[in-house]
């Protein structure tokens, strides 16, 4: 029997059943955070860890003198103070931090009046930024994060058996990206705050997100290239549910700032784990977003059986890696320079003697030296890469010097893809099945600064003698990004010697592109020896393919070396802030 109120009934029920979509979402969203609670250890205080910090070998002399200066002059002031996040698992997997931050009880202002040097910085997140004998330490207040956070830390919320500072500690470790981030080391107690099984992930090797990853990184589209950095740089592997959400969450990277994302490629880059990180870029599919050109290549060789890892470009950043460290880094204009070298290249293959010759010219200064080195390496080299020439040629010496300048003239305009979303979109064109966005991160001032680098080389390369510089790598000034060590360090990268027998000394390091070809060593008269800056002149003619008239080039894959295969745009002249 058929209810009179039936057709009432389904009528509100039809009414009513928005309102009941959106509460059941909202109970979705509770539940997903009840459970990140629970996995917090919220009513389970019993697992909370408080771990003895000598056991892991952590004890003071580790401990950077600047960042103990801070922790102490806090807690004289009494204030309550920890080291927090990375420094705390660098040093439990016994590698050296790349910087120590302090985070405190005191606010900003009050941290700013402790010390005779400090800055308070930044807008949504400011720190204050201490500085002891040279040494900068960033110092967070658990204020500003919780202010931040909008989140008012009720006593309703605290578990039963945790005091204040236990709860306080624990709030703030609900803000943080990754387990592993979230460790709070107090050396005076030699005490370690371990509230979300950290040790237990960083002993496994594993990455896991602090809150549920999905909700984690959709908050911040930025932990995405971060959790792909500390993966690549510890080693680690990631947990399923982190792992899920990269893949289905890479391409909201996107969405974040072009200097947001410049400064993550700086961190993926410059600190020695350059190689792996491009590699966990290309597994998620974030390198034909960010590096559209360079991921377009990379594919074209693996569809033809070439393994990534042999490709110049990862063969460059693998040497790069063997130079730097997190504590000793480079300048970001040095790997803007590696990439822009290597979209040359892979545009246009050269002849080994020029590479060799171009690369020398970074570190003698001098064509004549250069074009010695050369060719008494060039048997040295391997053709067997397609950024090489397959077949060699006698290269007489004004030969030479009209490729090198060439090839100076398609490095620096390979810049322009880089910095230039126009270049980029037209250069692309040559792989029509791999379409870009345009996406271009890499500030316009950054690129002129590396075109200034090989700029150099066409502009009087005399202009800076050899011995101005040692035998050593100088990392202060590579960090800070002085040209001339710059310089050094592409020629160690780009030189073709062998790494086992050179790999303690300042030349020729890693020499990846070994060749059993014999090449004419015949020797030239002092003579026929030019200094690039005299044969400046000749680029008009050559950039209008009058070289590739000679005929010279059959070998070159199909390519002309007298034919500007990217645009020579100019540079803006309003540039962003390199950040």
């Amino acid at each position: 029997m058929t209810s009179p109120y039936s057709s009432e009934a389904r009528s509100l029920l039809s009414r009513l059943k928005p309102a009941f979509q959106r509460l059941k979402c909202s109970f979705v969203e509770e539940r997903s955070r009840a459970h990140f609670s629970s996995h917090m250890g919220e009513g389970e205080f019993s697992k909370w860890r408080k771990l003895d910090s000598r056991k892991f070998g952590l004890e003071r002399p580790k401990i950077s003198v600047a960042s103990w200066t801070v922790l102490r002059n806090l807690r004289a002031k009494g204030f309550e103070a920890y080291l927090v996040g990375g420094c705390v698992r660098d040093l439990l997997l016994n590698k050296v931090p790349k910087d120590f931050d302090v985070i405190t009880t005191a606010g900003l202002k009050q941290v700013k009046r402790t010390f005779q040097c400090a800055l308070i910085v930044g807008k949504r997140f400011p720190i204050c930024i201490v500085t002891v004998k040279g040494s900068a330490v960033e110092v967070s207040s658990f204020d500003t994060i919780a202010k931040d956070s909008g989140e008012k830390a009720e006593v309703s919320q605290k578990p039963r058996g945790c005091d204040p500072r236990d709860f306080l500690r624990w709030k703030n470790c609900l803000h943080r990206d990754f387990t592993v981030n979230s460790l709070f080391f107090d050396p005076f107690a030699n005490v370690i705050y371990d509230y979300t099984n950290a040790i237990m992930d960083l002993k496994s090797l594993k990455l896991r997100t602090v809150k549920p990853a999905h909700l984690s990184f959709k908050e911040d589209q930025a932990r995405i290239l971060r959790g792909l950095r500390l993966a690549a740089r510890l080693n680690l592997s990631f947990s399923e549910e982190t792992e899920n959400a990269l893949y289905s969450l890479s391409s909201s990277v996107a969405n974040l700032s072009t200097s947001r994302i410049f400064m993550e490629m700086n961190y993926m880059l410059s600190y020695g784990a350059a190689e792996r990180s491009l590699l966990k870029l290309k597994r998620f599919q974030l390198l034909d977003i960010l590096l559209p050109l360079n991921a377009a290549y990379l594919s074209k060789q693996v569809h033809n059986q070439l393994g990534i890892r042999s490709s110049v470009l990862m063969k460059l950043f693998s040497n790069l890696d063997q130079l730097i460290t997190c504590d000793r880094p480079c300048n970001d204009s040095l790997w803007v320079a590696i990439l822009a070298f290597h979209l040359a290249i892979c545009s246009n293959p050269q002849h080994p003697i020029v590479i060799l010759t171009f690369t020398s010219l970074l570190h003698y200064r001098t064509m004549e030296e250069s074009i010695r080195f050369a060719r008494q390496n060039a048997q040295a080299t391997r053709t067997d890469m397609p950024e090489i020439m397959g077949v060699l040629d006698n290269l007489l010496d004004d030969e030479i010097v009209e490729r090198v300048t060439l090839f100076i003239e398609q490095v620096i305009n390979s810049v322009h893809v880089l910095i230039k979303k126009e270049s980029l979109l037209e250069s692309i064109t040559r792989f029509p099945e791999f379409p870009s966005s345009g996406l271009v991160f890499i500030p316009q001032k950054m690129g002129q600064k590396v075109k200034n680098i090989f700029n150099i080389l066409g502009n009087g390369v005399n202009s800076v003698k050899a011995n101005e510089r040692g035998q050593e790598l100088r990392h202060q000034l590579l960090k800070e990004g002085n040209v001339n060590e710059t310089r050094f360090v592409l020629d160690q990268q780009q030189k073709l010697g062998d790494f086992e027998q050179t790999r303690n000394t300042a030349g020729h390091l890693s020499n990846y592109f070994a060749m059993d070809t014999n090449v004419n060593k015949r020797r030239a008269t002092p003579s026929s020896y030019k200094k690039l800056s005299d044969v400046a002149t000749k680029r008009t003619r050559l950039s209008d393919g009058e070289w590739g008239s000679k005929g010279r080039d059959s070998h070159s894959h199909g390519s002309n070396p007298g034919k500007k295969i990217l645009k020579d745009d100019h540079v803006n002249a309003e540039t962003r802030s390199n950040r």
